[in-house]
């Protein structure tokens, strides 16, 4: 069963686990379960999911139960009027904050604005060694992306050379292999903590919170990241 983390009459959230895609899709044939099937079955009613995160991606995800919320939620995210906070795991020592104003480039080959705002909570350096480095480096941070493109979070910390623990095909190989096989994480560092924004509905202000999924709590065990404890 998946985790309902908010619910009235218009509105669903639960806390995606990683690896479970949203809905049925021809570009992932090997997968038949899909959190859009599981909360219809476990709630007994039609729901529309009225955004997208990434099949490796965990947290929030908010569905709609009627024609018009759906038809509402989608106007707030077409108008930029919902804030989401991601929490990641990357490569190397981040800056304190930064600002990301880096196009993205669409299947089809069209530039498309991506901004993309973040800031570091914690850095730690492992002892561990691989290639040239006796010591790895890492950093806990905070992201809000200002644009909804496909991967973009992903994509933009890969573009710093700060890639994302666990990401493929937009991470680091040589990381992902030391992940494995140091510690037997595979997973993708990402999630998404919280959503918030004013229900078109109630005019309630929301911050719908999802919790660390276990995969994520042990990665930040293993490296010594306290911040969260």
């Amino acid at each position: 069963m998946l985790e309902i983390i908010y619910r009235d009459e218009y509105l669903v959230a639960v806390n995606k686990p990683h690896g479970l895609l949203v809905h049925r899709t021809k570009i992932a044939a090997d997968a038949d379960v899909f959190a859009l099937q599981m909360l219809r079955d476990q709630l007994g009613v039609q729901v529309t999911p009225v955004h997208r995160i990434d099949r490796k991606t965990a947290g929030v995800l908010i569905f709609s139960l009627n024609t018009d919320i759906n038809r509402a939620m989608n106007l707030l995210f077409d108008a930029s009027a919902v804030e989401k906070r991601y929490l990641a795991i990357v490569r190397g020592y981040t800056p304190d904050s930064e600002l990301v104003d880096y196009p993205l480039r669409k299947d089809n080959g069209q530039l498309q604005e991506a901004v993309t705002v973040y800031r570091t909570i914690e850095r730690v350096e492992v002892p561990v060694a691989l290639g040239k480095h006796n010591t790895q480096r890492y950093s806990l941070v905070e992201v809000n992306p200002k644009t909804g493109r496909m991967h973009q979070i992903r994509k933009h910390f890969n573009h710093l050379r700060h890639p994302i623990i666990g990401d493929r095909p937009h991470g680091c190989n040589k990381q992902n292999k030391l992940f494995k096989e140091q510690w037997g994480i595979t997973t993708m560092m990402l999630h998404a903590s919280e959503v918030s924004f004013i229900h078109p509905l109630t005019g309630q202000m929301l911050n719908i919170e999802a919790a660390l999924h276990p995969e994520f709590v042990n990665c930040l065990n293993v490296l010594g990241f306290t911040s969260l404890r």
